[in-house]
């Protein structure tokens, strides 16, 4: 949260003033500022301090911080969380199950999620990487939605990985 300036926290010689109901009181003193909130039984709280003159309001402060919370729990809920899907592959896969996994991912691209695609080599199969390789470039061309390589093709061992995202 936020870092603000209350009552006798806040500095600054001249300030401008608005009231609980968001009406501009106008420019006054600080001190006289801290008189009106007393008399008013509510915190002078400094809300934009980097204005000229600083701009403070008339108000509770618990509810001020209740209503900040609230505002920070909408925005995150409204931020989008990316994921990274992961999809495997071998090279024994066949022509239709290329395809099934290629529409799989082609679905995650369009939620707006990363995917990466790794090819697991077992057995003998690690000894020809570079058939590994071209599996997997094989495999990008059934991907007809738009997308890029996030994370270009490297080699881990027995398997080769990538990562694609959403074109923007």
């Amino acid at each position: 949260m936020l870092k603000v300036r209350l009552n006798h926290q806040i500095k600054a010689p001249e300030l401008r003033i608005i009231n609980e109901e968001g009406q501009q009181i106008g420019i006054m003193k600080t001190s006289e500022a801290l008189a009106l909130a007393l008399e008013h039984g509510l915190d002078l709280v400094e809300v934009s301090p980097v204005a000229n003159p600083p701009v403070a309001k008339l108000i509770d402060f618990a509810k001020y911080k209740y209503q900040q919370k609230k505002l920070e729990q909408q925005q995150k809920k409204k931020a989008k969380k990316t994921e990274v899907k992961t999809i495997w592959l071998s090279m024994r896969i066949s022509e239709h199950d290329m395809q099934i996994k290629a529409k799989k991912i082609m679905e995650f691209l369009a939620e707006g999620d990363l995917v990466r695609i790794e090819l697991r080599m077992k057995g003998r199969e690690q000894a020809y990487g570079d058939l590994g390789r071209k599996q997997l470039q094989e495999f990008l061309t059934h991907l007809t939605t738009a997308h890029r390589i996030e994370v270009p093709m490297k080699r881990m061992g027995g398997t080769w990985s990538l990562t694609v995202a959403p074109s923007k």
